[in-house]
């Protein structure tokens, strides 16, 4: 590779990190009209469309399912227990276990709730191929490689 290449290809530009860390801000900040209504931050969104779809659930669960790890989901899901759209309540079989369950408020919303889905897609100027392709595509990247290097320095 001549030197010029090489230079070329650690712009910031050319780094499939960059173009993915822009697009995941993008979608953020695509869903932020959609949610303000709503009373919903984006992380707050992802936990109430989870539980739409099963309640109850542990916050273990939902934090499996999320990709978010206990310090990252409970203070999340205290705040939608204080804005009262979600109920949470010890386990009676297993009193280590905090369940997670939709109030009636939030069960109100469903409706908006999952409308936000199309509003993207459109906004975004997407087929159902296109966004299915494109959803497939980030689900590989994110699936943990078996033999993925955990002191890797990036």
């Amino acid at each position: 590779m001549l030197e010029n290449e090489i230079n070329a290809s650690r712009q910031v530009n050319t780094q499939l990190s960059f173009a993915l860390y822009g697009a995941a801000n993008r979608m953020a900040r695509l869903h932020k009209p959609f949610l303000a209504p709503l009373g919903l931050t984006f992380p707050q969104y992802l936990v109430v469309l989870e539980l739409l779809s099963k309640t109850p659930q542990s916050v273990g669960e939902l934090g499996a399912k999320l990709g978010m790890d206990t310090g990252t989901i409970t203070p999340l899901l205290k705040r939608l227990a204080s804005s009262g759209a979600v109920t949470r309540t010890r386990d009676p079989a297993d009193e280590r276990r905090v369940l997670i369950n939709l109030t009636e408020a939030a069960e109100v919303l469903r409706h908006a709730i999952c409308d936000i889905t199309d509003q993207i897609k459109t906004a975004c100027q997407l087929t159902d191929e296109g966004a299915n392709e494109l959803r497939a595509t980030l689900e590989v990247l994110a699936r943990p490689a078996c033999n993925e290097v955990n002191d890797s320095p990036l």
